[in-house]
C-alpha cells in the first residue's frame, strides 16, 4: 500500500495544452512616436498600426511567445483580436500546423481584460487555459511551473528580478499589481496599480502579478458577473478577486525571472538584443 504523502498520479494534475493570448489591446503606447527608437521602416510600419505583437524582433514577437508556450506542452492557441485584426487572422493560419494550431476569438468592443478572456470561453470549453498578454515573453521556467501549478493560478514575479532581468524600468514595476498571499501560497489579494502606502504595507517582498495566469473555466462566470471599474473597463483582476472572495484557491507560483516587454517603440531594440539567441521552433 502506497505510503500516505506519497504523490499518486490521480494527485498530479493535468498540464494545461490550451492558452489564450490578449491580443486585442488598441497599442496606444506603441503607436506614439519616439524620437529616440531606432526602427526599421517594416518595424515603424506595425508600430504605427497598433499590433504590436507581431514587430519584426528577429521574426514576429508573438513567433517567440508561441514556441516557448510549445516547450511546456501547449499545443492549441488562442489569439483574443478585433474584429479589424485581418493581420493577426492571416498571422494564426500562418502559424498552425507545426507544434501549435493557432485560432482567433474576437472581442467586440475593447471593454477591458475580462471581456477579453471571456471571449474565448468557446475555445477553453471544459479545460483549464494558460492566459497571458500578447507584447510580453514570459520565461520558460515561469510557464513550466505554471503549468504544474493545480486549479487556477498566476505567477508571482519577484520585483527585484524583474527590475535586473527584464527591459521595464523600475518605476513601472512599481506600479504593477501586488500579490499577498497567505501561509498556504494561495493567493488572498491583488491590488492593482498600488499607492505607497499599499506598497509600503506589502512590503518590498510582496511579488507582483505580469498578467501570467492559469484559470480553470470558473474564470467565466466570474467575467460575466463583475461590474466595470472606476476606469470603466472589465478588469481581469476583479473576476480573480471575485473568485478568491467565493474561496476559489488560486495558488502564486512564485518566479525569479525577468519578463521582456513589448509596449512601446523604446522597448524594441532591447527585446530584439534579448531574443537574438532564442530558438524559435512553431
Amino acid at each position: 500500500m502506497a505510503d500516505q504523502n506519497e504523490t499518486t498520479p490521480s494527485d498530479i494534475p493535468t498540464a494545461p495544452t490550451r492558452a489564450v493570448i490578449l491580443a486585442r489591446g488598441l497599442g496606444t503606447r506603441m503607436r506614439r512616436a519616439d524620437d529616440a527608437a531606432q526602427l526599421d521602416a517594416e518595424q515603424a510600419r506595425v508600430a504605427a498600426s497598433g499590433v504590436k505583437a507581431l514587430i519584426d524582433v528577429g521574426r514576429p514577437f508573438l513567433d517567440y511567445v508561441l514556441s516557448v508556450l510549445a516547450d511546456v506542452g501547449v499545443t492549441e492557441v488562442c489569439l483574443v483580436i478585433g474584429p479589424e485584426h485581418d493581420v493577426l487572422r492571416e498571422y494564426a493560419a500562418r502559424a498552425s500546423g507545426g507544434r501549435v494550431h493557432v485560432t482567433t476569438a474576437v472581442q467586440a468592443e475593447p471593454r477591458g481584460t475580462a471581456d477579453a478572456v471571456a471571449a474565448a470561453r468557446g475555445f477553453a470549453g471544459d479545460q483549464r487555459v494558460i492566459v497571458l498578454n500578447s507584447d510580453n515573453y514570459y520565461p520558460r521556467e515561469a510557464l513550466s511551473a505554471l503549468s504544474a501549478a493545480p486549479g487556477s493560478a498566476l505567477v508571482g514575479f519577484d520585483r527585484t528580478a524583474l527590475v535586473e532581468r527584464s527591459n521595464i524600468p523600475a518605476d513601472r514595476i512599481r506600479a504593477f499589481a501586488l500579490v499577498a498571499q497567505d501561509e498556504a501560497g494561495l493567493l488572498r489579494d491583488i491590488v492593482e496599480k498600488p499607492d505607497e502606502q499599499t506598497l509600503a504595507a506589502y512590503g518590498e517582498d510582496a511579488p507582483v502579478s505580469m498578467n501570467a495566469w492559469l484559470f480553470t473555466p470558473a474564470i467565466f462566470d466570474a467575467c460575466a458577473r463583475i461590474e466595470p471599474s472606476v476606469r470603466g473597463e472589465l478588469e481581469i483582476i476583479d473576476a480573480v478577486r471575485l473568485l478568491v472572495q467565493e474561496g476559489e484557491p488560486i495558488t502564486v507560483v512564485p518566479a525569479a525571472a525577468g519578463v521582456l516587454d513589448m509596449s512601446s517603440r523604446g522597448d524594441v531594440a532591447a527585446v530584439q538584443h534579448a531574443l537574438a539567441g532564442i530558438e524559435v521552433r512553431l
